[in-house]
């Protein structure tokens, strides 16, 4: 026979194009329109309806960026259409963009009911099924003139159109057809039949019978097709293809459950405010396909993106309820939002379960077993514990299959974290968290799937994400023809816990990962918008800091606790925590209000310490000046989470004094510090330990410049290439002593760098205030720290702990490595002495092993902090301005004294005048391996006292912590949530206190009465 296979697809797709397709639609007459406009903020729901209009015809410029129209469309279905299906179509003026990255529109009726979205693949909304003829349409349409960043055709192009304020006065979109037309389900029909037997046979084996025979089908349906009476013969047509269509899928496919999904950026190329519009659209758009469709099954996440449905749109909201109600609108996830998870911190980390969880089970009475987070860059490996902790035991993602170096082994398997807890993972082999339903991506996914063999099930999350749209009415007619096909996937609708019963049920015994989950791409996240990370970190410890004080002058004084204020403050904060807010991925709006929004919860924060110290501290003409210490350790006489009457003492850091050769020296007796001419750190010798901490001939304190021009993705992305070229910033501007600190001044391009470096004058540390005034492009800028230690691996600080990461590149696993996120502290040490670097506000670093020549074939372990970044993408502008950091340099330290000398430079010591010779602490603990994270009232306003707690040091440890005011014999353990562990035996109770044996590092939530 002759071959003639191409000429069927190509003859398959012309068709469909020019003849089927435009066939849905046979008859259609145009609607009346008319637009009133707004540039400034979303106006409320009222005006916009009552707003005068002016006509406005197809062909016409509208829609100024970022603003807001209001169309009023209306029609009427014409008598001759009486018994048929009519359904309007709607084009803003879409472009061949995916939805979420342009103008998009919300369908009212006159008295602002929502009826659903509009969006480039879901621009229809259906007028009746059957109509009788004359029915009158009336319809408003709230519609978002979002700016596509993309349009220029060119990704990643720098772009003024990411700050309102920048953005021009441009209109840009070009309104479309606005019509009412007959729908032929038949067409429509066929319309799918074709499209699924097409990309299925496109994946088949050309020498594979199943691939002719959907050919041969394909080519008797096109022959039934009259290309002048397409609507008369889609019957026929449909006829020809019913029997392969039939054949059913052979037992051993493998099974997708698939889920209807929208990942919804809950800020990205757009601004928090339009998040808020993108999520109502599209929870409307998934409450009326679940109308239409019995089998349907959405899931959506982000208790955050709930509440603004609640607050902004509840009529939407009193929708999503309903089906949710009836299981198919489903929470998943259980966080606040799908957050970054390297950087937020260990109490942020969790105080994102505990509000997410608390929020659906409050709202929908659901709890759900899973993590859901498709999106986010990579996994600290102190995620397992809290997920367990919080209540949960499964996690999904499927970021990890954008590594650029290595592919990753497992599709499902153990995820085991730094303190041993297991947690179920499956990562969907369709690679996307957008699954459209295509043949090549269900095929995709079956091949790909790496657990063949021993388990038969994958999960694919169904719908246009990142923007918004969800899922569409095609994609659902897809996954039906495709519930049992010979030769693809079997797929149905599941809610997520369905997928992993199943799957841990014929799986019960998976592969095991232990430690994090890197990202090998979108490394450069843990350094751009260095003023959005500051805010976190800060607004993390004035949270720590105002909860602690908060708490303890609730329990000694009468000063209410401010659950309101904190519990609003926290969701803020856990707001911005999210996947491209923290990482600083998002335009330029985004992190200006994160950068406002952080000062104005800062001083919010600071009121409510201020308060409480003045409450604990007494009357301020009392005289003395008391030092409260937040952190989890003693601070010189000060006891942790306590206050102390301050005695008469010595100076805080001791003087610089002229160095032979030039510069300066700073020496406490403990530690010995050289800074030469060059204003770089030439020595630091430990004195106690007689051993320098700097790499002979490699100075310390050195800023080095990069260039820093990613392949792609600018503000996430840092390429190893970087690392060829460099500079080494060692010109000084001047040199100088500072009161007791050194000054040093550097200027390089259009910036410049004030230093200031000072040794206490009783700590092994050397203390780095560095101010960069920047003002660089595309570039990188690091602090560098060459140590004289030979470490195979060094310790970075994680939620409720630290990982190790090797130092050397003997594979590609570790090669790829080359940029990675610390908390506080990165810590290297020989067996017997370390060193530990630390910070107040950073997150990216690097770590590199080198042997010197020479004489001294010693080896040089050096610890890079990344300061700031320059992309263009999509921030123009980004971190252009003054920033500050603080780091120092502890030679000598032990774990312990990392985690000690990390929260010291995050919790600043606060002085308070008052009448107290002292404050008591509220909890102490007798073991520094034990560290205290949050004291605090429970949240459910019991006034009970919550204590949690970590084993920090990596090992085993015995603590007993003792509680004032409270009655330590009925402490129990809880989850995140503050609920009694099952089957676990209460901690026992010594002396006001409570003795606790805790492996390396356990995590721990105590709940105790107060008395």
């Amino acid at each position: 026979m002759h071959d003639d296979r191409k000429l069927v697809e190509a003859r398959l797709e012309r068709v469909l194009k020019e003849r089927i397709r435009p066939a849905v639609h046979p008859v259609t007459t145009p609607l009346a329109v008319a637009i009133w406009s707004t540039a400034g903020e979303p106006v409320p729901v009222a005006d916009g309806l009552t707003a005068p209009t002016t006509p406005i015809a197809p062909g016409t410029p509208w829609g100024l960026p970022w603003g807001t129209s209001w169309f009023k469309v209306t029609g009427t279905v014409p008598a001759e259409w009486a018994g048929r299906t009519v359904e309007a179509v709607l084009d803003l003026g879409f472009t061949p963009r995916t939805p979420g990255f342009q103008c998009e529109g919300l369908v009212r009726l006159p008295d602002g009911t929502p009826v659903k979205g509009l969006h480039p693949r879901n621009a229809y909304v259906r007028v009746g099924s059957p109509v009788a003829g004359g029915e009158q349409v009336h319809w408003r349409v709230e519609a978002a003139s979002n700016p596509d960043l993309g349009a220029s055709g060119v990704p990643f192009r720098s772009t003024p159109m990411g700050e309102r304020a920048t953005a021009g006065e441009a209109l840009q979109y070009v309104l479309g057809e606005m019509r009412l037309a007959v729908f032929d389900e038949t067409v429509w029909n066929l319309v799918m039949d074709l499209e699924v037997l097409g990309e299925l046979m496109a994946e088949l084996p050309l020498d594979g019978a199943r691939r002719w025979e959907i050919l041969r089908a394909v080519g008797r349906a096109l022959d039934a097709v009259d290309l002048q009476d397409v609507n008369g013969t889609a019957g026929a047509a449909r006829d020809e293809l019913a029997g392969v269509l039939a054949a059913p899928a052979a037992p051993a496919a493998h099974r997708i459950s698939a889920v209807g999904h929208a990942h919804i950026d809950s800020a990205w190329l757009w601004p928090l405010r339009e998040t808020v519009r993108k999520v109502a659209r599209t929870a409307a758009n998934m409450t009326a396909l679940i109308d239409e469709d019995p089998g349907f099954v959405f899931t959506m996440s982000q208790a955050q993106q709930y509440a603004w449905i609640k607050e902004h749109r509840p009529q939407v909201y009193t929708r999503v309820k309903k089906a949710v109600a009836d299981g198919r609108f489903v929470p998943a996830g259980g966080m606040w939002v799908e957050s970054d998870t390297n950087m937020p911190g260990s109490e942020a980390m969790a105080r994102q379960f505990v509000h997410g969880k608390r929020f659906f089970m409050e709202e929908f009475g659901v709890e759900n077993d899973e993590a859901w987070l498709p999106d986010t860059f990579g996994f600290a490996a102190g995620l397992p514990q809290i997920i367990k902790a919080a209540g949960a035991t499964r996690l999904l993602t499927q970021k990890i299959s954008w590594s650029r170096t290595d592919t990753f082994p497992h599709h499902t398997f153990s995820w085991v974290g730094i303190d041993g807890t297991r947690i179920f993972t499956h990562f969907p082999p369709v690679d996307s968290y957008n699954c459209d339903m295509t043949g090549r991506q269900i095929a995709h996914a079956a091949r790909n799937f790496k657990e063949k063999g021993v388990a038969t099930r994958s999960l694919a999350p169904t719908g246009y994400g990142d923007g918004g749209g969800g899922t569409t009415r095609e994609m659902v007619a897809k996954a039906a023809r495709m519930r049992s096909l010979e030769c693809a996937a079997r797929v149905e609708w599941e809610a997520p816990a369905d997928f992993f019963a199943k799957a841990e049920a014929e799986y019960p015994e998976p592969p095991v990962w232990v430690g994090e989950l890197y990202l090998e791409l979108h490394r450069a996240t843990l350094t751009s918008q260095a003023g959005t990370k500051r805010g976190n970190r800060r607004s993390e410890s004035l949270l720590a800091e105002a909860e602690l004080w908060a708490t303890t002058a609730a329990a000694r004084t009468q000063l209410p606790y401010p659950y309101e204020e904190l519990d609003r403050i926290w969701k803020t904060v856990l707001l911005h925590q999210f996947h491209d807010i923290l990482p600083g991925s998002s335009i330029a709006w985004v992190h200006r209000e994160a950068r406002e929004t952080y000062a104005r919860i800062a001083g919010e924060l600071e009121a409510i310490i201020a308060g409480a110290q003045r409450a604990l501290a007494g009357d301020a003409s009392g005289g003395s000046e008391l030092a409260f210490n937040s952190t989890p350790h003693r601070r010189r006489s000060v006891p942790a989470g306590g206050a102390s009457a301050l005695t008469a003492q010595g100076p805080d850091t001791v003087s610089p004094v002229p160095r032979e050769g030039g510069g300066y020296l700073l020496d406490n007796g403990l530690l010995h510090v050289e800074i030469d001419g060059r204003g770089l750190v030439v020595s630091a010798y430990d004195r106690v330990a007689d051993r320098e901490a700097i790499a002979a001939g490699q100075p310390a304190n050195l800023l080095q410049l990069h260039p820093d021009f990613p392949n792609q993705w600018d503000a996430w992305d840092v390429d190893a290439f970087y690392r060829n070229v460099g500079s080494d910033l060692t010109e000084v501007r001047a040199l100088s002593v500072d009161g007791a600190s050194v000054r040093v001044e550097r200027a390089f391009g259009a910036s410049r760098v004030i230093q200031l470096l000072s040794v206490p004058a009783d700590a092994k540390r050397l203390d780095i205030d560095t101010e960069v005034d920047w003002h660089e492009t595309e570039r990188f800028l690091k602090l560098a720290f060459p140590l004289d230690v030979k470490a195979d691996r060094y310790a970075s600080e994680t939620q409720f702990g630290h990982v190790y990461r090797p130092t050397h590149q003997n594979t590609s696993w570790e090669w790829a490595k080359f940029e990675a996120c610390n908390h506080r502290f990165v810590h290297v040490d020989e067996p017997g002495w370390g060193v530990a670097i630390v910070n107040d506000a950073t997150y990216g670093h690097d770590v590199t092993r080198t042997v010197r020549t020479g004489t001294d074939a010693g080896t040089t372990t050096t610890v890079r902090a990344s300061l700031l970044r320059a992309p263009r993408y999509p921030d123009p502008e980004t971190d252009q301005g003054v920033h500050r950091f603080r780091h120092a340099l502890v030679p000598g330290a032990t774990i312990g004294d990392a985690v000690r000398e990390g929260h010291r430079a995050q919790l600043p010591e606060r002085r308070v005048t008052g009448s107290a010779a002292e404050v008591a602490p509220l909890v102490s603990v007798d073991n520094d391996a034990a560290v205290v994270s949050a004291v605090k009232l429970a949240d459910d306003r019991s006034g009970d006292l919550v204590v949690r707690l970590y084993e920090a040091h990596g090992g085993r440890a015995r603590a007993t912590v003792r509680i004032d005011s409270c009655a330590t014999d009925r402490a129990v353990l809880t989850d995140l949530l503050e609920r009694p562990l099952p089957d676990t035996e209460p901690p026992t109770a010594v002396d006001g206190g409570v003795v606790l044996a805790l492996r390396p590092f356990q995590l721990v939530t105590l709940r105790l009465p107060r008395a």
